[in-house]
């Protein structure tokens, strides 16, 4: 399927979006309109609204965008990541199948995985429903480019979109549902991002979200607290379920092992 964006210069001016750009067997470079004229620029495939370079708010934004970072970041960090902040044995197909069961991707379905970096998630979510439409926003074009490799390395057909998450270029209701792994902790304007996220969710949709919450032994804290000085945030289960309240959610499921939470949300 096609979809549409909404334009960042007239919120009612709609960029079709061609079904051939999440075709990653096919390189596809050019330029998206709205129907007043903006123009934005594709580059292999990836949409870029924001064109230039974000201004970096925190050390962890910053090294985001580091070529290095996205190429280690899946391979090196993230599969073996939940195993150590658990402290069990988690690998990652484990988290792919509580992703799948809390999130239930359907045929003809559009979802959007949220800071995607290298888009783990969008690209799991295709494996378990091949005909559901995915999308990955993040703001760094380096993560967006490695996502892009893996991507077509699996055959897995995505649309990518490199954006701000506190203003998403998608129209209200949007989305069947919304995945975002690790990506809370990173944000310097959550509530920002979690309101965005409630305004393109469709009412009957979900989000999976999975982030770290603050450690109980007093080393863990020490630990997180300097990590604090990156930009890197941490809440209590409770802190951020009160975070989710407030933008407009309610907490339809919630796990925790060790620093690491799952949590499904609906539209309150």
């Amino acid at each position: 399927m096609s979809f549409e964006l909404k334009s960042p210069e007239n919120e009612r001016a709609a960029i079709q979006v061609p079904k051939e750009i999440s075709n990653l067997n096919k390189p596809f470079s050019g330029t998206l309109c709205s129907q007043d004229g903006d123009e934005y620029d594709v580059k292999n495939n990836i949409i870029d609204i924001l064109g230039g370079q974000p201004d970096f708010s925190s050390l962890a934004s910053y090294t985001n965008h580091w070529k290095l970072t996205a190429t280690i970041y899946e391979e090196i960090w993230r599969k073996r990541s939940l195993s150590l902040l658990t402290g069990e044995d988690f690998p990652i197909e484990k988290e792919h199948e509580l992703l799948i069961e809390w999130t239930e991707p359907k045929e003809d379905g559009l979802y959007l995985d949220l800071g995607c970096s290298t888009a783990l998630y969008g690209r799991a979510l295709k494996a378990a429903q091949s005909k559901a439409n995915v999308v990955g926003l993040d703001f760094s074009m380096q993560m967006l480019e490695e996502a892009r490799i893996k991507a077509e390395a699996d055959e897995t057909n995505l649309y990518f979109v490199r954006a701000d998450a506190k203003e998403m270029p998608f129209f209200s209701k949007t989305f069947d549902g919304i995945v975002m792994g690790g990506t809370l902790n990173e944000l310097t304007e959550e509530v920002k991002v979690l309101n965005e996220a409630r305004r393109i969710l469709k009412e009957d949709g979900v989000l999976f979200m999975m982030h770290l919450i603050k450690a109980d032994a007093w080393y863990g804290r020490l630990l997180q607290e300097s990590m604090g000085i990156g930009g890197i945030k941490f809440w209590t289960k409770d802190e951020s379920n009160k975070l989710f309240k407030q933008a407009g959610f309610k907490v339809d499921e919630q796990i925790t092992r060790g620093i690491v939470c799952f949590t499904r949300l609906r539209v309150s």
